[in-house]
């Protein structure tokens, strides 16, 4: 059964945790083994700090308060200790026949529920404004009809009389080493040491039900690609009616057909005529929450260049500000001329003193192929 780990230390069932500590050190005073060398003493002082260090655990507390006890998961030491890894001996006749060497006690009825894991996709827009997204998830719920004690009447369950409520029966098998005493937990109560004797109809005694919800994950502007949100207690509700486990929401973002995403910077590509590019331009492009941002293209801006527009990126989700914008510029020569554009860029070379001639590298040159190689990987 359940330990009462409030009746331990003498305290309400609402007691805060200022009380907890307070009963905590006053019985600790009188059993410490400093000044208490009994061996009755001894066993106190050690159910106290048991009883202490759950109460004082927000998920140890819950499943205390929901009628379990969180100590009991797994049970106890085997009888026989140290050696083989830490394991004991009974680890070694657990391997070979499928049972411990040594009882163990039996496990809480009430469980906390696993985490759940669900997966949603937004724009580029929405992770740079932020967004509130609907979702749909399948999980196990808390079962109205029993409020979770799995009872039909919602009366307490009461102990297995098949174990006794150790929650395990042991059998003797016979093996190359003689008959051996095996443990396994019971069949009936599932090694709770506890059955429901009327169980509810709606879940069958287990204290939950699946079913169908709908969400709302609110989404925080400026989150990445593969980043998860936790939503605490909002995944499946445990056996027994146990606290729910949590939701995690992962976010995939979708391909933007102007923007493309580095850390919290963004980076799109414009396409310059070769006269702006010479004598330099202002344009706009519409920014992901609608508003135009002018972007100056300098004069003389050379083919390839990155013209920075600072704290115009994303919203940095773990800082202040922004990150920056990048307009890629793809100078473009035109490849059809009229007789009158061809007599103005004939009078822009007359006068413009330059002349086509092979580039010489230097000593510390990045050399053709080097240019090559970096405009490849653009």
């Amino acid at each position: 059964m359940a330990r009462d780990y409030y009746g331990i230390l003498g305290v309400d069932r609402g007691a805060s945790d200022n009380e907890i500590k307070k009963a905590y050190r006053k019985l600790a005073r009188k059993y410490h083994p400093d000044v208490n060398d009994t061996e009755e003493a001894a066993e106190k002082f050690s159910e106290i700090s048991i009883a202490q260090e759950v109460l004082l655990d927000p998920e140890k507390r819950r499943i205390v308060d929901a009628g379990g006890d969180p100590m009991a998961q797994g049970g106890g030491a085997g009888g026989y200790g140290g050696g083989f890894g830490g394991g004991g001996f009974g680890d070694i006749f657990e391997a070979f026949f499928g049972g411990g060497g040594a009882a163990q006690g039996p496990r809480s009825r009430v469980q906390p529920g696993s985490d759940a894991l669900l997966r949603t996709r937004i724009s580029l827009e929405d992770a740079y404004l932020g967004v509130k997204k609907p979702v749909t998830i399948d999980t196990a719920i808390l079962c109205d009809a029993c409020e979770g004690t799995g009872s039909k009447t919602k009366s307490k369950p009461v102990t297995c009389t098949n174990c006794n409520g150790s929650g395990h029966i042991q059998q003797v098998q016979r093996s190359f080493l003689g008959n051996v005493m095996t443990t396994a937990p019971c069949p009936v109560c599932d090694g709770t040491g506890e059955v429901i004797p009327d169980p509810c109809a709606k879940c069958g005694g287990d204290g939950r039900v699946a079913a169908r919800r709908d969400l709302t994950v609110n989404i925080p502007a400026g989150i990445a690609e593969g980043m998860r949100i936790r939503m605490a207690g909002q995944g499946e509700v445990g056996h027994g009616g146990g606290p729910a486990g949590d939701l995690y929401v992962e976010v995939s973002i979708d391909r933007h057909p102007v923007f493309t995403r580095e850390g919290d910077d963004l980076h799109f590509s414009v396409t310059v005529p070769m006269v702006d590019a010479a004598l330099g331009v202002d344009f706009d492009v519409d920014a992901l929450d609608g508003e135009p941002i002018t972007v100056t293209i300098p004069q003389g801006t050379q083919p390839n260049a990155a013209i920075n527009v600072a704290g115009q990126g994303m919203p940095r989700l773990r800082g202040e500000g922004n990150g920056n914008l990048y307009a890629h510029v793809d100078v473009t020569v035109p490849t059809e001329l009229s007789d009158k554009q061809k007599d103005l860029l004939e009078k822009l070379r007359e006068h413009g003193g330059e002349t086509t001639g092979v580039r010489r590298e230097d000593a510390h040159g990045e050399g053709l192929f080097g240019r090559i190689r970096n405009r490849f990987r653009r």
